[in-house]
């Protein structure tokens, strides 16, 4: 009987030391298809940020200060591109949740690869708030921004995939931000996690911006991202060989061109995870390539599991002080 309590002891060891060591492409993996007592048991014990399902469904909480109206002096000029394929079920919220932001200074633009289903008809409906829309073959997501991009002349930009969203008051904020801070290139925030009906099942809470763990992993929530035209142009944007890690591989170069960077202590976005998304469909097959690519070239090598926790574990534990410090703001009311 002792002998098996201590071999379930064990087997609860492995699965910690395992989980807690996987890099941050496997805990998407992880995420996927692990069993969901393991979900809760790793959130107990673990971390949030590299984790895509926190909890079981519950109504999208959005704070009520995310609604109090922002006033930017100045506003800059901020070009979005969505690229979009058939993502008829999810574009429309996405599209309004730009839209709604009612930034004063904004330029919108679609850039569809060709959808066979109901995208484009959703998409014009919003024609007259778009700064344009194009639907043609683009050769991935890297060269449909890229060719989104080109289309627009705003001095921040960036972009949201048709199945994610801006949240309230998340333009503004930024717009304010780079207006009042002239020296910053790259800003982005913390990231609300929901799922394909619009229920959230989690939360990345950031700390402060770190270079070194960059050449690591990313943690950064792309559709939080936003950045200067000058650093995107300084490094000639996405890299159109990247179909995954589009988003690690031009933050390690705008790092690397000497962007300065910052992380804004609000959500800005929130990722939607379903079945069909890159994010998990892709990642056995393409994802864990190219991020093994990456580390070459920054690295010099393609480190271990044991490697790569060990060189994160302090911006974890950050993150951990900075989840806890939300979650009793938001006890309080203060969130």
């Amino acid at each position: 009987m002792m002998k098996n309590k201590e071999r379930f002891l064990h087997f609860l060891r492995v699965i910690k030391h395992r989980i807690r060591y996987f890099p941050e492409e496997l805990r998407y993996y992880y995420d996927i298809y692990s069993p969901p007592f393991i979900h809760r048991w790793f959130l107990i014990f673990g971390y949030r940020i590299g984790i895509l399902r926190h909890y079981s469904p519950i109504p999208f909480k959005i704070p009520a200060s995310y609604y109090v109206p922002i006033v930017v002096l100045n506003p800059p000029k901020i070009s979005i591109v969505t690229p979009s394929y058939n993502q008829a079920d999810f574009i429309d919220e996405t599209l309004k949740s730009v839209i709604n932001q009612n930034y004063p200074n904004l330029e919108y633009f679609v850039q569809d690869g060709g959808s066979t289903d109901n995208t484009m008809a959703i998409v014009q409906k919003y024609q007259e708030k778009l700064a344009g829309f194009t639907s043609q073959k683009d050769d991935g997501q890297s060269h449909a921004i890229n060719l989104g991009m080109h289309k627009t002349s705003g001095e921040i930009m960036a972009w949201i995939n048709s199945d994610d969203l801006l949240l309230p008051g998340a333009l503004n904020t930024v717009g304010d931000f780079f207006a009042t801070h002239p020296e910053v290139d790259v800003v982005y925030g913390n990231r609300m996690i929901i799922d394909e009906n619009s229920q959230q099942i989690g939360r990345w809470i950031l700390p402060n911006h770190d270079n070194e763990v960059l050449s690591w992993g990313d943690f950064i929530p792309q559709e939080t991202l936003f950045w200067r035209r000058k650093i995107w142009e300084q490094v000639g944007g996405l890299n159109n060989a990247c179909q995954f890690a589009l988003d690690w591989d031009l933050l390690l170069r705008f790092r690397d061109a000497g962007a300065i960077f910052h992380r804004i202590p609000r959500f800005l976005g929130a990722f939607r995870v379903h079945a069909m998304q890159k994010t998990s469909s892709q990642m056995t097959q393409i994802g864990k390539k190219e991020m093994e690519a990456i580390r070459l070239r920054t690295l010099g090598f393609i480190p271990t599991d044991d490697e790569i926790y060990k060189a994160v574990i302090p911006y974890l534990r950050k993150h951990k002080i900075e989840d806890v410090r939300w979650k009793i703001n938001d006890m309080l009311g203060k969130s």
